[in-house]
Order: structure tokens, then C-alpha cells, then sequence
């Protein structure tokens, strides 16, 4: 346990200005997530140092395909969500605590063990992923700013429910983020399936990521049914393309059915690609397509020529830039190498 960042004291209560949820929280009573309590006036984080996964993944996994391109990346988790997604692919870990375990569950880890395993390991990046980071800030704060000392790079994989507090917070360390919709963005959906009240808040993270210059790549998850109105995609698209440009890697997930939704079927294939030709006519220049291993978008192709720049095979590169730009065409590409 280790006192909270990003709180204040309200009428007696604890506001928790870590997620946009803004939690006001009781004396003895915990936030939405279950892992912030407010205990005798002081707000703590429970599960500090307390990891559920680690693991070295190719920075693709997150997906990250235009940071670091075929590097490794040590990969921490704690358990616990400020989302209640129905459909979470790691629900064992991230509605562990919503599924009535009452004890802080992980192994013992320290910020400085964490950094000396990567640095073993021979990666370039640690990685705050597979639950959201925003649920171990702390813990997430403490390891970025030694592995910076280490000339690691740091990165999140996050709901995007961060509030702007948060974001320059940790933006002093955090290098790169892969923000992930669902549904693409639309209000209900997120009600209804992920127990979020609004999603503005997503949209003023990236804001604020771009402000402090944290490279950026987004994903959009596609629910056959219930998420996948064309109309809210094209919505979404269009902000990200007026707001935050055109050379966002833009990555359409495929879904598949899991946690509470077992009765929806995987996204159709022909869906998606429908999807990815409307974020290119909108004017995306890097989209790809997720979850369908052999896929032709799952490359990187230069936006002016056509040239294929990144060949990747699942989540490895097959080859890779040396420079970034097209050796074809000499077009700028957007991407960080190592």
C-alpha cells in the first residue's frame, strides 16, 4: 500500500482526480476501481507493487507499429479496471476484484526490479498494459521514472480515461500510448457494456497527449451488433483526423466473443475492411487491421506510393525501415526506429 497521486480532500471525503470518474470517496470506502481506498482521510493505492503479469512481448502485441518497430517490450499488469467492459479479453485479471475476490492479488515487485528486468532482458521499452495503468499509477509513475534514468522508453496501453492531471503527470516519462476505443466511441455503448457514464473525457486525454507530445496510436474495437454503426466509426475517424492528423496509425480490432458476450459473433472480415477503405477515403494514411493473422493491413505501406515498408507476420517484423523515410519515393514516414 502506498499513499495516492492526484487527490484532494472534499466535504470531509477524498476526491480521486486520477480517472475522468472523478470518484468522491467516503472514509473506509474505495473508487469504482476498487484499488484506491480512502483510509482516515488519506487516499492510498492499494495494489502498489502488487503485479498480476510480466512478460516480454514484442511492441507490436500493444499494438505499437510505428514505435520501436520490432523491438521487445517487458509488459506489467495489476490487477483491477475503472471499466466494467463486458467483453474484456483479460477479465480474469482486470474484473478480478468485481468478481468477488477481496484480497489485493500479484506478486511482490519493486520499481527498481521491474527496471533491472528489462534492462536483462535486453528490452527498450516497458510496457503498462493488459489492465489499464491508470489503476497502478503510482507504481506505473515510480518504474517510469527510473527506467528514463536506464534510457528505456515507457508506454501505455489505456482506456484513454485519464484526466488531463494525470496525463502531464506522467507525460514527464511516458513516451508513447496506444489508446484504445470500443464501439467506436459511441455514448450508449460505453454505458451499457462498459458501465462508463460519458466518453468526452477519452477525447480530452488525447488532447492533452498531443499537447505534451507523447506519440499516439489508436485503436477501435468492432462489436458485430452492438458496436459497429458506420456512422459512429466515420464520427470517430473524422475527429481523430482534424484533431490529432492524418499520420495516426489507426488500427480496426476484430472482435471475438468472450467474458459476457459469448452470443456475439466474431467481427465479420469484409466489415472491417469496409471500415479501414473509409478511414483511408476520410484520409488516414496508416490503417490496419487487427486480430486477423496474414492479413495484407497488418503491413506498413508508404501513404504516397505504395511501397511496403514493414512486413510483419502476427506481432513479428519480418523486415523494417532503417530510416524513416520511403526508399522509394523518399516520403516521411511517421514512425520511431531505434
Amino acid at each position: 500500500m502506498k499513499e495516492a497521486m492526484l487527490w484532494s480532500k472534499e466535504n470531509g471525503n477524498i476526491r480521486c482526480n486520477l480517472c475522468a470518474r472523478r470518484c468522491l470517496i467516503q472514509d473506509g470506502k474505495t473508487g469504482f476501481c476498487l484499488v484506491r481506498k480512502n483510509i482516515k482521510g488519506k487516499l492510498y493505492s492499494l495494489n502498489y507493487g502488487k503485479l498480476i503479469s510480466v512478460s516480454v512481448d514484442p511492441i507490436e502485441k500493444k499494438p505499437l507499429f510505428h514505435f520501436l518497430p520490432g523491438s521487445m517490450a517487458l509488459s506489467i499488469a495489476a490487477a483491477g479496471c475503472n471499466f466494467a467492459c463486458k467483453f474484456c479479453q483479460n477479465w480474469e485479471i482486470s474484473q478480478v476484484y468485481r468478481e468477488g475476490t477481496q484480497e489485493v492479488v500479484g506478486e511482490e515487485y519493486t520499481p527498481e526490479e521491474i527496471v533491472s528486468l528489462a534492462v536483462e532482458r535486453e528490452c527498450k521499452t516497458i510496457s503498462y498494459t493488459y489492465t489499464e495503468p491508470t489503476i497502478f499509477f503510482e507504481f506505473a509513475y515510480d518504474t517510469s521514472r527510473l527506467a528514463k534514468k536506464k534510457g528505456l522508453k515507457n508506454m501505455f496501453v489505456t482506456n484513454g480515461y485519464m484526466t488531463p492531471e494525470a496525463v502531464e503527470e506522467i507525460s514527464k516519462y511516458l513516451d508513447a500510448a496506444t489508446v484504445d476505443f470500443k464501439g467506436s466511441a459511441n455514448s450508449k455503448f460505453y454505458l451499457e457494456f462498459s458501465s462508463v457514464p460519458k466518453v468526452e473525457p477519452i477525447f480530452e486525454c488525447l488532447l492533452e497527449m498531443k499537447k505534451r507530445k507523447i506519440f499516439i496510436e489508436i485503436t477501435d474495437l468492432i462489436i458485430p451488433r452492438i458496436g459497429d454503426k458506420e456512422e459512429d466509426f466515420v464520427k470517430l475517424v473524422k475527429w481523430i483526423h482534424e484533431n490529432l492528423g492524418s499520420e495516426i496509425p489507426f488500427h480496426i480490432l476484430r472482435f471475438f466473443p468472450h467474458y459476457k458476450l459469448t452470443g456475439i459473433p466474431p467481427t465479420p472480415i469484409s466489415l472491417m475492411e469496409k471500415f479501414a477503405e473509409k478511414a483511408k477515403e476520410i484520409g488516414m494514411k496508416y490503417v490496419y487491421l487487427g486480430n486477423i493473422p496474414g492479413h495484407e493491413l497488418e503491413h506498413t505501406y508508404c501513404p504516397n506510393c505504395g511501397e511496403k515498408l514493414i512486413e510483419r507476420v502476427g506481432f513479428f517484423v519480418r523486415s523494417k525501415l532503417k530510416v524513416n523515410k520511403c526508399p522509394k519515393c523518399g516520403t516521411k514516414i511517421n514512425v520511431i526506429l531505434e
